[in-house]
Order: C-alpha cells, then sequence, then structure tokens
C-alpha cells in the first residue's frame, strides 16, 4: 500500500506456506515491528531525563538504539530498504528536534505520519482501493484479482476502517501532548499506541472480514473472480458495503 504507515503497521512481509494459519497476524506481521518501532522513542526519553534534558543525550540515545534495531532487523533478514527507512525516520526525527530545540519535535515526524496514513486509509477505501486488501494482496501475490471478488473487497474496505480508526485515536492523543510538550506522556502512548493497538486492529480487523465473507467463501487466498462488466458492478456495491 502506498502511504507514510506508523512504525508497526500492516507490512508486506513473505507470506508463509499456503497449507499455513491464515490470518491477519501471520500475513502481516506487524506485531514484531512494532515493538521494535517503540526502542527508539524510548531510548530518546530515557536519555533525555538522564542527561537533564538534554538534547543531545536523548538524541544520542535515539539514534543509538535505532542503530541497533536497524542491525537486527538485518541480521534476521528483514529487507534493506524497510530498515533503512525505518532508521532515517530517526535520524530525521533527531535533527529536527536539534534544529528547534523543543523536545517534543522528535515526535513530529510521528505525527506527520499518522495524519498522512489516516488520509491515505481513508481514501483508499472511497475510491474502492482499500490498503488492507492491497497489502495482503501483495503478501499472498494474488496483485489485483482479490479486487474481482466482490466479498473481499466488500470485507477488505471494512476491516481497512478499523485501521483508519487507529490512526484517528493516536493523532486524537498525540497532538494535546504534542501541543503540551509532555515528552513523557507522549513516549509512555507512543508505546500504549503501537504494539497493543496493533495487536487489536489486527484482531479486530481479522474478525471484521471473517464476518463479512458470506458462509462457504473459500477465504483470503482463494479470490472469487467475478469476471467483465458484472466485476466491476460489484465492486462498486462491494465497496459501497
Amino acid at each position: 500500500m502506498t502511504t507514510t504507515p506508523e512504525p508497526g503497521g500492516p507490512s508486506t512481509r513473505e507470506p508463509r506456506p499456503a497449507d499455513g494459519p491464515e490470518s491477519l497476524a501471520d500475513l502481516l506481521g506487524g506485531r514484531r515491528g512494532a515493538v521494535d518501532a517503540t526502542l527508539p522513542p524510548v531510548a530518546f526519553a530515557v536519555g533525555w531525563l538522564a542527561t537533564g534534558h538534554s538534547l543531545v543525550g536523548g538524541v544520542a540515545a535515539a539514534v543509538l538504539a535505532g542503530t541497533a534495531v536497524a542491525g537486527w532487523r538485518l541480521r534476521r533478514g528483514d529487507r534493506p530498504r524497510s530498515v533503512l527507512v525505518g532508521l532515517l525516520a530517526v535520524c530525521v526525527a533527531a535533527l529536527i528536534a536539534l534544529r528547534t530545540g523543543r523536545a517534543a519535535d522528535f515526535f513530529l515526524i510521528q505525527l506527520l505520519s499518522n495524519a498522512a496514513s489516516t488520509l491515505a486509509w481513508v481514501v483508499s477505501i472511497v475510491v474502492r482501493w482499500p490498503l488492507l486488501g492491497a497489502v495482503v494482496g501483495v503478501a499472498l501475490r494474488q496483485r489485483g484479482r482479490w479486487r474481482r471478488d466482490p466479498a473481499l473487497l466488500r470485507a477488505y474496505s471494512r476491516g481497512s476502517w478499523v485501521w483508519a480508526a487507529t490512526y484517528v485515536l493516536r493523532l486524537a492523543v498525540f497532538v494535546p501532548l504534542y501541543l503540551g510538550g509532555q515528552v513523557v506522556a507522549l513516549v509512555v502512548a507512543r508505546v500504549a499506541l503501537t504494539w497493543p493497538l496493533v495487536a487489536a486492529a489486527l484482531a479486530v480487523s481479522w474478525l471484521v472480514i471473517r464476518r463479512s465473507l458470506p458462509a462457504g467463501h473459500p477465504g483470503l487466498r482463494h479470490p472469487v473472480t467475478v469476471p467483465g462488466p458484472a466485476a466491476r458492478e460489484a465492486e462498486a456495491g462491494g465497496a459501497a458495503g
């Protein structure tokens, strides 16, 4: 999906074998990445507090933590590009904080990322390309076949609203804390609204998808395609649901 997701959101890891369990947690693998994404902000707060509210101390701790996370991800076989993007985000956040001299600005990239992700998820649903379907479709190497299944299109649209809601929730919590310069509270909120929220979104969106699919549907791995003009009509009606 083409968006700027919050670290720890849905990813496009290689899928498990076809006979493995079919669940969003298995397909998206978001929870482990979400745990990794919380380490640099926590390190920033610890370094900032330990050095008497020194931005240099906080930034140094965050960059060291980000580098360690990047090295660990590379060792376990994550894609170098995604690893570098994560490390770059930490470095940019650190530079912004150093530039402005305001510790809370370390979290500005996070706020902008959540705002962009909210917009991307909502727009994707409106234009009938729900991002949840796009991500799972890539993970299952289905390309656009899932869109020709009206039941799957409707299910992914409903499931995508769950993920859109997570970004709205983050913004509702983060923005007041950011404006108030509450660095420690921002870190606590970041931890609370990253991996636990990702785990909840995986579970709830999977439940929504399962309940949206009609009885007898073969599941995410086996789209029931509708050819020709009927497919386009089904897409319009399915996404509206």
